[in-house]
């Protein structure tokens, strides 16, 4: 590995943290994974904080007065406590446990949706929107008569601002859900501008982040979101946990989505009262160990410094970039490498984007293939599928250049 002086942390010590990246993917090539848009590698202290609770501690959380319940308890709690501070929530009851993006937008859908809007209201996304972030409000429309309308995309990958603002002042948008980072263009979208705008027309906004929570630093306040989640799997730490953010005013007038345990305050036949926030939104035993994982995934991002990632972020990516252009027959979809994230989509001419995920899997190189749960925007730009490399925290200049090796001999291969 070579020490690239631009990595701004320890590299070798981060890639040390992460078991996964030391084994060897295919008849002794190594792995080089590229594929942390759909889900990263998790390191050492997430996976024994998630062992040390279960080896002692292992209790359900919040009913219990013996010793284990209230550990288990102080440790859960603590966790929602950091999430507010990794992403500036005013309050800790503004954080709700989720299962991730895809439930904290239908948290939104069937709650202040169902409560707030009415036939004829518009729900403003945009073509670039993963399926999560499309289908829960097609899903609403079709049940309450709301409307579905997309801000398209320019050329070059961004969105169309203009289209934006006429779509705001010439339709009745209600809501505005929008992505702050596309999965596949690798697009940021410049969500406090929007935000901005969508209030000034008089509309709530919700912001998907499940691409940047992992790799930029979120302030909600300063975003002034209404609405705001992400996934724990993306950035470190374990499967089956997320985070909505909404604001408490918003928050309170919403009504429950699920009933059950620790979501109601009392409970008779006749009829029911429901918790303070956040425990209104979360019934049922919660998801205990994933959270304290997801604590621990938060306390080592804090450590390394989510401006220091992202600027060495924005440097690999504009190497990859630069690389990829040497590459002849190869199409990169989405803006310049200031305007993107670490994600780079691609089409190899006269192959199928299956194919070159194949066979660069038998050269250790592990990247997505599909439509990448975007299938608008793929009829959008005109492929069926794309493949897509994604890099995080943990990936080096090195394995760029082994992706780029790779992608010559599935040229060769190919032809």
């Amino acid at each position: 590995m070579i020490d690239h002086p631009d990595y701004g942390y320890d590299i070798a010590a981060v890639r040390a943290d992460f078991p996964i990246l030391r084994q060897n993917h295919h008849d002794n090539v190594p792995l080089i994974y590229l594929d942390n848009a759909a889900s990263s590698q998790k390191p050492l202290q997430v996976i024994e904080s998630i062992e040390q609770y279960y080896k002692g501690y292992n209790a359900n959380v919040h009913r219990g007065i013996h010793k284990l319940s209230e550990e288990a308890t102080s440790a859960y709690e603590g966790v929602r406590k950091k999430i507010r501070k990794f992403i500036n929530a005013g309050s800790r009851r503004e954080v709700i446990y989720t299962r991730g993006t895809t439930e904290g937008i239908n948290l939104v859908a069937n709650t202040w949706g169902r409560e707030f809007l009415k036939p004829g209201d518009v729900i403003l996304s945009t073509v670039m929107e993963h399926h999560a972030n499309i289908v829960p409000w097609q899903i609403l429309s079709a049940q309450i008569g709301t409307k579905v309308m997309y801000v398209p995309i320019l050329p070059n990958g961004t969105l169309d601002m203009d289209a934006y603002e006429r779509l705001l002042r010439d339709e009745p948008v209600k809501l505005v859900a929008v992505a702050h980072v596309s999965n596949v263009l690798g697009t940021v979208n410049p969500v406090e501008d929007m935000v901005k705008k969508a209030h000034e027309a008089g509309a709530k906004i919700l912001i998907d982040a499940a691409q940047s929570a992992p790799h930029m630093p979120l302030d909600v306040q300063a975003i002034d979101a209404d609405f705001l989640t992400f996934s724990s799997h993306k950035m470190i730490g374990p499967t089956g946990i997320g985070v909505l953010y909404g604001k408490r005013d918003l928050l309170e007038e919403m009504p429950p989505w699920m009933g059950g345990g620790d979501m109601i305050s009392t409970v008779t036949l006749q009829g029911s009262t429901w918790n303070d926030l956040p425990y209104k939104f979360e019934a049922g035993t919660p998801s205990i160990a994933e959270a304290i994982g997801f604590g621990a995934a938060i306390d080592y991002l804090s450590n390394l410094g989510m401006e220091t990632i992202h600027a060495q972020e924005q440097r690999i990516t504009a190497y990859l970039l630069e690389r990829m252009s040497e590459v002849p027959g190869i199409t990169v979809f989405g803006p310049e490498a200031d305007q993107k994230g670490a994600v780079a989509a691609f089409v190899v001419d006269g192959a199928h984007a299956h194919d070159v995920a194949q066979l660069l899997d038998a050269e250790g190189v592990a990247v997505r293939a599909g439509h990448h749960c975007a299938m608008p925007l793929h009829t959008e730009l005109g492929v069926s599928a794309t493949s897509r490399a994604s890099f995080y925290l943990y990936n080096t200049y090195d394995e760029v250049d082994i992706l780029i090796e790779a992608l010559y001999k599935v040229q060769k291969t190919l032809r």
